[in-house]
């Protein structure tokens, strides 16, 4: 997943995608616990894919104050 790609996205979508991370995020860590992961630089892909989601997510409400400041 690129940053990119993220901010293509409308910010409800991010924040749809953003839950189903958290949801995969809590799956994997449920698995490990109970010895069942495999693979489990997984757990690191999806914390990471978390913070680029919420890092694109603050920059579109980051510009989007910034705009409305600059309107006024």
């Amino acid at each position: 997943m690129k940053a990119a790609d993220l901010r293509e996205k409308t910010p409800e979508q991010l924040r749809e995608q953003l839950e189903a991370l958290r949801k995969e995020a809590f799956n994997l860590r449920f698995r490990r616990a109970t010895g069942q992961l495999e693979n489990t630089h997984q757990m690191r892909a999806v914390r990471r894919d978390v913070a680029r989601v919420q890092s694109v997510l603050n920059e579109m409400a980051r510009t989007a104050s910034e705009t409305v400041a600059a309107s006024e």
